[in-house]
C-alpha cells in the first residue's frame, strides 16, 4: 500500500482526536516501515510517541499473522505505558490483498477514572486493600524505539524461564527462540544477533532452533 494512499487517513487521525478528546491517543501506523511505524499521531503525550516511533508487541504479532487474520478490527484490550499509564485500546485494520498494511488505533487514558474508581470503593466499603486495575493483565506495551520493544519482548520470554540463559538447556533456550518467532520478533532487523546475544549462543544456534 502506498504511503500517498495512507495520506488520505491522517486527516481522520485529526478529525478523532478531536472528537474524543485529550485523553484518547490517535495514531495511524505503516506496517511496511515496521522500525518507523507512526507516520501521524495526535495525543502523543499519552504514550510519549511521535512521528518515526516504532510498533508496539501486539502490533509486531499481527504482522507476523497478517495473511491469517479475518477480523477487521479489534476493541477493547488493554495496553501499559512506560511510564503506567493504563489504556484502553482499540484498532481498526487496513488491508490490502487480505494483509493487514497499516493500522489506525485509539489509546484512551484511563488511569486517573480507575484512581477514581478506586478511591470510591474504598470510600464505599472502607477496604483499603488495594484494587485490582485494568492494567494488571495488559495485553500491550508501548515503546519508542524499535530496539526497546524488542528487548521487552525477548526479557519476557526469558524471564518466564526460571534459570538464567548461562544456566538453560538447549530446549528452553530453543522454546524461547520459538515464541519470539510466535511474536515476530525475527520480523526486525539484527534480531538474530541480539536474541544470540541475551541467550548467550551464537547466531548459528539461534538459526538451527529456527530451522528445526
Amino acid at each position: 500500500m502506498s504511503s500517498e494512499y495512507l495520506d488520505n487517513y491522517k486527516p481522520l487521525v485529526k478529525f478523532l482526536a478531536e472528537v474524543l478528546g485529550e485523553n484518547c491517543e490517535v495514531v495511524l501506523h505503516d506496517l511496511n516501515n515496521l522500525e518507523n511505524s507512526i507516520i501521524a499521531i495526535e495525543n502523543g503525550h499519552i504514550s510519549g510517541r511521535k512521528v518515526g516511533d516504532a510498533l508496539t508487541d501486539l502490533a509486531l504479532k499481527i504482522v507476523r499473522e497478517g495473511h491469517d487474520l479475518e477480523k477487521d478490527y479489534m476493541t477493547n484490550y488493554t495496553g501499559k505505558t512506560k511510564d503506567g499509564k493504563a489504556l484502553r485500546s482499540s484498532t481498526y485494520f487496513i488491508k490490502k490483498d487480505n494483509k493487514v498494511a497499516a493500522m489506525l488505533c485509539l489509546n484512551f487514558d484511563v488511569s486517573k477514572f480507575i484512581e477514581a474508581r478506586d478511591l470510591l470503593n474504598e470510600f464505599i466499603t472502607g477496604d483499603k486493600r488495594e484494587n485490582k486495575t485494568i492494567e494488571d493483565n495488559s495485553s500491550e506495551k508501548f515503546t519508542n524505539s524499535i530496539e526497546e520493544l524488542m528487548h521487552s519482548i525477548i526479557e519476557k520470554h526469558i524471564s518466564r524461564i526460571s534459570v538464567p540463559p548461562k544456566r538453560m538447556t538447549a530446549d528452553e533456550k530453543k522454546a524461547v527462540v520459538k515464541e519470539l518467532e510466535k511474536e515476530g520478533v525475527f520480523l526486525l532487523k539484527n534480531s538474530i544477533s541480539e536474541v544470540a546475544g541475551e541467550l548467550e549462543t551464537s547466531e548459528a544456534t539461534i538459526y538451527r532452533y529456527l530451522n528445526g
